[in-house]
C-alpha cells in the first residue's frame, strides 16, 4: 500500500490529479425508466477496444498481399495457438460493435438526446458510425476469400454509382479498375491507419463532450428523474457499466467458440461469382432496395435514384438537431418521431428478411 501511495503522490504532484478525482466523486447519472440506454454507448466502446486488442494481436502474422493474405489467415487459424480464436473474437465483436453503435443511436434518437447543447455530441456520433461501418466494409476483404472478394466488388460497384464522383471513388476504393491486390493494400491501409486515426479524434471528442454536458434526460422524464435519487458515477454506475461489459464478453467470447468464422476458399479474380453473394448485415437494407427498384425512374437509372434517395435521408438523420426544434422543450415533432420509428422498422425487417433468404 505504501508504494502505491508513494505511486499516486508521485503523478498527483506533477498532473494535479486532485480536480479529476473530485470531478468524478460529484458526477452523478440520472435514474427514469429509460436508464438503461446509458448503457450501449459503453458496450459499443467495450467493443471497440476489444478490436483494438484482437487486432493488434492478428497483425503480428497477418500479411496484406494478394499472394499471402489468405495463407496468413490460414496460419493464424490453424498454426498460432488460439488464433483461431482470436480472429473469431474479432470478427464476431466487429459485427456486435456495429449493432450497438446502431442501438446506441437510435436510443439517442428516440429520447430526443441530441437537442441543444449536445448538437455536436450527436454529429461526431453519427462519423463514429459511419468509422465503425467503413472499419467493417475494409476488413471483410483482409481474409482475400472467395465471399469478401465478391462482395467487396459489389460494394465498390455501388459507390462507383453516386453521380459526378462515382468513377473517381471507384478508383480510389479499388486502386484500379477492378478489385486486386492493390485493392487489399488500400483496404489494409485503411483498416489499420486511416480509419482508426480518423476515429481516435471522433471518439476524443465526443467523450469529451458527454463528461462535459452529462447524461441527457428526456423532458418527459424530468419530473420522474428528480424523484428518484441519482445514481453515483463511481462506483454504482461504473460497476454496473463493468458488469454490462462482462455480459458482452461472455457473448461474444460464446459465439467465437461454439461459431468460429469461417475461412472459406481463397479468392480467384478470374473465376464467376458464386450465386447469392451479398455484402455484410448492415449493408443490406441498401442493397436490397437497390434490388428492388426498376432499371429506371422518370427516365433515370435506378441505382442512381436509389442511392440518392439514401444520401438524402442520411442528411436529414444528421441534421436532425437542428430540424427537430421541439426537442428542447419536450414538444417533438411528431412526424420526425414517427420518422425515426420508421427508419428502424425499415432497417430491421429489410436485413431480416434478407438474413433469411426471402429476396431472391
Amino acid at each position: 500500500m505504501g508504494i502505491l501511495s508513494a505511486i499516486w503522490k508521485a503523478l498527483d504532484e506533477r498532473l494535479d490529479l486532485k480536480p479529476l478525482l473530485d470531478y468524478i466523486e460529484h458526477k452523478d447519472v440520472p435514474r427514469h425508466r429509460f436508464d438503461w440506454a446509458y448503457y450501449s454507448g459503453g458496450l459499443t466502446l467495450f467493443f471497440l477496444g476489444i478490436q483494438i486488442i484482437t487486432g493488434i494481436l492478428l497483425l503480428l502474422y497477418y500479411r496484406p498481399t494478394a499472394e499471402a493474405a489468405f495463407e496468413s489467415v490460414q496460419f493464424i487459424v490453424t498454426r498460432v495457438p488460439f488464433g483461431w480464436l482470436v480472429r473469431s473474437i474479432h470478427s464476431w465483436s466487429a459485427n456486435l460493435m456495429i449493432l450497438f453503435a446502431f442501438v446506441h443511436m437510435f436510443s439517442v434518437y428516440l429520447m430526443g438526446s441530441y437537442a441543444k447543447p449536445r448538437e455536436l455530441t450527436w454529429w461526431t456520433g453519427f462519423l463514429l458510425l459511419l468509422m465503425a461501418m467503413g472499419f467493417g466494409f475494409s476488413g471483410y476483404l483482409l481474409p482475400w476469400n472467395e465471399l469478401s472478394f465478391f462482395a467487396t466488388r459489389i460494394g465498390t460497384d455501388m459507390a462507383g454509382k453516386v453521380p459526378l464522383v462515382g468513377d473517381w471513388l471507384l478508383t480510389f476504393l479499388r486502386g484500379g479498375e477492378d478489385v486486386s491486390g492493390a485493392t487489399l493494400t488500400r483496404f489494409f491501409g485503411f483498416h489499420v491507419a486511416v480509419l482508426p486515426m480518423i476515429t481516435t479524434f471522433l471518439l476524443g471528442i465526443h467523450l469529451t463532450l458527454i463528461q462535459r454536458q452529462g447524461m441527457h434526460v428526456p423532458e418527459a422524464l424530468k419530473q420522474e428523474a428528480q424523484k428518484r435519487p441519482a445514481m453515483r458515477f463511481f462506483p454504482n454506475f461504473a460497476l454496473r457499466d463493468g458488469v454490462v461489459w462482462l455480459f458482452g464478453l461472455a457473448i461474444v467470447a460464446s459465439l467465437a467458440a461454439l461459431f468460429p468464422w469461417e475461412i472459406g476458399v481463397k479468392a480467384d479474380p478470374f473465376s464467376a461469382a458464386p450465386a447469392g453473394i451479398k455484402p455484410e448485415w448492415y449493408f443490406l437494407f441498401m442493397f436490397e432496395s437497390l434490388k428492388l427498384l426498376p432499371a429506371h425512374v422518370l427516365g433515370i437509372e435506378g441505382e442512381l435514384v436509389g442511392l440518392g434517395a439514401f444520401s438524402v435521408g442520411g442528411l436529414v438523420w444528421f441534421l436532425m438537431p437542428i430540424l427537430d426544434r421541439g426537442s428542447l422543450t419536450g414538444r417533438r415533432s411528431r412526424l420526425l418521431l414517427a420518422f425515426g420509428w420508421a427508419v428502424l422498422a425499415y432497417l430491421v425487417a429489410f436485413t431480416s428478411l434478407s438474413l433469411a433468404g426471402v429476396f431472391k
